[in-house]
């Protein structure tokens, strides 16, 4: 009896991994890494305005509503639950999206802002947040770009026959990924230039 139950195991084992499962389990794992990764880089991001704004507020406290549309943009994305489930909610992952672009267009009027203020550009601590600003535009770019490939992957495995079976069978569905008007802006992380003029409201 052992021996027999010990067979069924085998022969089940192996038509869940023919079938798909396996990769179905490794794909979203590292759709749940990739999205840690995207998640580290907002954070660091978030976490470098305070420093930003009370720096600005410095040189030009005049700016107040530019100054308040970036404490206002960080504290919306403040207050949406980033958890791994996230990815699994078409609707809260979009409006984490808009939350987050909303953020970088803030940003990027406040950082064209400074080129009204000399004293402010050459400000060391200034320069510092800026090049660390830069830095985590480039690495939200790269973690952004990897996620968009583990959900492409994934996606089309959970589309594919006969892996599409065993996706219905478990519960697997397609995850939702980012959006971009411009494709090339997940290949060309952002830059921060103080020269480009100030986005447009909408």
């Amino acid at each position: 009896m052992r021996s027999a139950l010990i067979i069924v195991v085998i022969v089940f084992a192996s038509m869940i991994g023919g079938c798909g499962y396996n990769t179905l389990q490794a794909t979203d794992e590292q759709i749940k890494a990739s999205w840690a990764e995207v998640l580290n880089q907002y954070k660091r991001r978030a976490d470098l305005i305070p420093n930003l704004i009370n720096t600005v507020k410095g040189f030009a406290a005049q700016e107040k509503e530019v100054l308040l549309g970036v404490t206002n943009a960080r504290a919306r994305v403040g207050g949406i639950q980033a958890t791994p489930e996230l990815v699994n909610d078409p609707e809260a992952f979009a409006k984490f999206q808009n939350a987050q672009g909303q953020l970088s267009g803030a940003l990027s009027r406040l950082l064209a802002v400074a080129e009204n203020y000399p004293e402010l550009k050459s400000n060391a601590n200034f320069r510092d947040l800026q090049a660390q600003l830069e830095g985590t535009e480039n690495r939200i770019a790269v973690a952004r770009n990897r996620y968009i490939k583990a959900v492409q992957e994934y996606n089309t495995e959970v589309r594919s026959f006969p892996v599409n079976l065993t996706a219905m069978l478990f519960g697997y569905q397609t995850k939702p990924s980012f959006t971009v008007e411009n494709e090339q802006e997940i290949s060309a992380a952002p830059k921060v230039d103080f020269g480009a003029p100030v986005p447009a409201e909408n």
